[in-house]
């Protein structure tokens, strides 16, 4: 797949997309079965593990704390740990990276290790998010797959608009599971985890020469709407637990209407209410 440095404009329309809970119905398995439990066992917090594991999966899935960066999650949740349940070492030197670190990837916390390398919770940190990638590597097949419609929308999409995969999500990860599926036949470039923050990346994109007007950003997660509301950019909403159907509505209606122009105004503040509304805001 292409990088951002050498990707051009090809269509006057630009669809961005993200990955897990918005096209690939990823993300529950992935947070109950990969994220909270690898967490439980790097920090040692079986003595707690219902509690933390329900309140994980609460803001990282159902409120508007849905699909924030792991290690923003991580963050979040030791610091709760810290005050409520256990001390954990350094957390202070977490909470700052994650607060202020321009990328939020493996990588860049291997750099942050090797500036700081007696901090015990980034090394940490940087286990736990490795085992998370071989836990999500090994999740079965049948439970990463597109949700129902993906393909169709996209296709439609890619018919009239360039189509970007943008996600802070593992690329490697991305990759494989949007090929499995036949997907990324329907994608000009994917922007993942190690590209930076989905805000930076659509800003990016915009400097290849599409009009704010003509590009919009579907996701599932307040991090979504805040990234296309900082470049600008149309957000199309793919609601939790109604994801077929916010799939049905983009081709029936939202792609048209990017395409002819008639997107804004009332349609796009029906969507960010609806938006709002589902995740109990």
């Amino acid at each position: 797949m292409i990088a951002l440095a050498e990707f051009e404009k090809r269509k006057n329309w630009l669809v961005c997309v993200d990955s897990d809970g918005c096209a690939m119905d990823t993300m529950d398995c992935k947070h109950i079965h990969c994220f909270g439990p690898c967490m439980i066992a790097e920090w040692g917090l079986e003595a707690w593990e219902g509690e933390i594991l329900a309140r994980w999966n609460e803001v990282n899935l159902y409120t508007l704390t849905r699909g924030i960066n792991r290690f923003k999650g991580l963050a979040l949740a030791l610091a709760e740990v810290n005050g409520k349940y256990r001390k954990i070492e350094d957390i202070d030197d977490l909470t700052a990276w994650a607060e202020g670190s321009k990328e939020l990837s493996n990588e860049a916390l291997k750099r942050a290790i090797a500036e700081n390398p007696k901090s015990r919770v980034l090394q940490k940190a940087l286990s736990w998010s490795n085992a998370v990638n071989e836990k999500i590597t090994a999740l079965p097949e049948e439970q990463k797959i597109p949700f129902a419609g993906v393909k169709e929308a996209l296709a439609y999409a890619h018919e009239r608009a360039d189509v970007a995969i943008v996600s802070s999500a593992n690329l490697g990860a991305v990759l494989e599971e949007w090929e499995k599926h036949g997907l990324l036949a329907y994608v000009d470039i994917v922007l993942a985890q190690n590209a930076g923050s989905k805000a930076f990346c659509i800003g990016e994109l915009l400097k290849k020469g599409y009009d704010k007007e003509k590009t919009l950003m579907c996701g599932d997660a307040l991090g979504d709407l805040q990234a296309a509301e900082k470049n600008g950019v149309y957000y199309y909403p793919v609601l939790v637990r109604r994801e077929k159907e916010s799939w049905e509505e983009f081709i029936r209606t939202a792609c048209d209407k990017l395409i002819e122009g008639g997107y804004g105004g009332d349609y796009q503040e029906k969507k960010k209410a609806e938006f709002m509304k589902n995740l109990g805001a």
